[in-house]
C-alpha cells in the first residue's frame, strides 16, 4: 500500500511539472495566434509525418524480432508491431509502463517467457541511448555555430555575469558538499552501502545494461539490426523535417535542422513526464526560437501540432493493437473451451 502510494505521489508530481512546463511554454505567448496558425496549419504534411510514424514502428518491430530470435523463440512481425504499439499506449499515461506491457502481451501472446523479453527491451533501449547520445553530438559539430551562438548567449553570459570572488566561494562549497563529500562517504562506508538493497538494485541494474549491450554484440543478423536501427531514426527525422512544411514560419528549415529538433527533442519524450507532455513542447519551442529565431508563436504551434498528431496515432492504433490481441487471445481460449 505504502509503495503504491508513493508511485502515485511520483506520478502526480512528474505531472505536475509537465503542468509547469506547459505553463511557461504559453507564458507570454498571444493564444490567439498560436490557434490561428494551428486551424490554417497543412495538415496533408502532418498525415505524412503519421504515416512515416507508423512505418518507424514497424521497423522498430522488425528490428525487436531480431532480438526475440536470438534467444531461440519466433514471432512474427504483425504481433511484435502491435506489441509495440501497445507499449507506446500504455506509456502515454504512465512512463515506463510501456517495457513491461509490450512484453506482457507479446509473453501471453506468443509464450515467450516475460524475462527475456524484457532483456532484449533493455537491450533495444540501451542501443538506442547510445544512438541518440552520437546524434546529438553529430548535431553539436553538424549545427557548431548556431549553438556555439546560443551557448554564448545564454550559458556563458549568465555565468559571466555571476563570476564573482563571493559566487565562486559559494560553487567550490556546493561543489564540495555535492560531488566530492558524498564521493569520499561512499569510499569510507562501502562495506555498509555493498549490504543495502537499494545499492544490489542499482548494481542489477547495471548489470542488466552491460549485458544487455554484450547480447546486441551476439546477435547473427548484426547488419540487418543497424539498418533497421538506422531506418528507425532516419525516419524519426523525417517525420519531424515534413511537420515543417505545415507551418509557414518553420517551412524553410532543412533536413539538418529538422535532425537537430528531432534529436533534442526526443529528450522531452524522454523526460520522466507523462506522454512527454509539457517537456516536449518546452524543448522544441526554445530550439526554434533560440537557435533558428522563429517567432514564439509559430514555434509553440510546431511543437503542439506534431506533439498531437505523433500522440494521436499512437492512441489510435495502440488502442486498436490492444484489442485486436486480446480479442485474439479471447477467441483462442474460446475456442479451447
Amino acid at each position: 500500500m505504502k509503495k503504491r502510494i508513493l508511485s502515485i505521489i511520483q506520478y502526480l508530481f512528474f505531472l505536475l511539472i509537465g503542468f509547469v512546463l506547459l505553463w511557461l511554454v504559453f507564458r507570454k505567448i498571444d493564444i490567439t495566434d498560436v490557434a490561428t496558425e494551428i486551424r490554417s496549419a497543412k495538415y496533408s504534411w502532418l498525415l505524412l509525418s503519421i504515416t512515416l510514424g507508423i512505418i518507424s514502428h514497424i521497423a522498430r518491430a522488425m528490428r525487436w524480432n531480431i532480438l526475440i530470435r536470438s534467444l531461440g523463440y519466433k514471432t512474427d512481425t504483425q504481433t511484435t508491431f502491435y506489441a509495440v504499439m501497445v507499449g507506446y499506449f500504455f506509456n502515454m499515461a504512465f512512463p515506463r509502463l510501456g517495457e513491461v506491457s509490450r512484453c506482457g502481451v507479446l509473453s501471453k501472446k506468443k509464450g515467450i517467457p516475460f524475462n527475456s523479453l524484457f532483456g532484449t527491451v533493455i537491450s533495444e533501449r540501451v542501443f538506442d541511448t547510445i544512438v541518440l547520445a552520437v546524434i546529438i553530438v553529430a548535431v553539436i559539430f553538424l549545427q557548431f555555430s548556431l549553438l556555439s551562438n546560443f551557448v554564448d548567449k545564454y550559458i556563458v553570459t549568465y555565468f559571466s555575469g555571476i563570476a564573482n570572488r563571493d559566487n565562486l566561494v559559494i560553487a567550490i562549497i556546493l561543489v564540495a558538499l555535492f560531488i566530492i563529500l558524498p564521493i569520499l562517504l561512499f569510499r569510507i562506508f562501502f562495506h555498509r552501502i555493498k549490504e543495502m538493497h537499494l545499492y544490489n538494485k542499482v548494481k542489477d541494474f547495471v548489470m542488466g545494461l552491460l549485458a544487455g549491450i554484450t547480447t546486441i554484440m551476439k546477435i547473427k543478423q548484426k547488419w540487418s539490426f543497424l539498418g533497421l536501427t538506422l531506418v528507425i531514426w532516419t525516419l524519426y527525422t523525417l517525420m519531424t523535417f515534413t511537420a515543417f512544411f505545415a507551418i509557414e514560419a518553420t517551412s524553410s528549415l532543412s533536413f539538418i535542422d529538422a535532425i537537430t529538433v528531432m534529436s533534442l527533442g526526443s529528450l522531452g519524450m524522454v523526460a520522466p513526464v507523462p506522454g512527454g507532455v509539457g517537456a516536449y513542447q518546452f524543448i522544441v519551442k526554445a530550439i526554434l526560437v533560440e537557435i533558428f529565431l522563429i517567432a514564439a508563436e509559430p514555434a509553440v504551434s510546431y511543437s503542439i501540432i506534431l506533439w498531437s498528431a505523433q500522440s494521436l496515432m499512437i492512441i489510435v492504433v495502440g488502442a486498436i493493437s490492444y484489442y485486436i490481441l486480446v480479442f485474439k487471445k479471447s477467441k483462442v481460449q474460446h475456442e479451447h473451451a
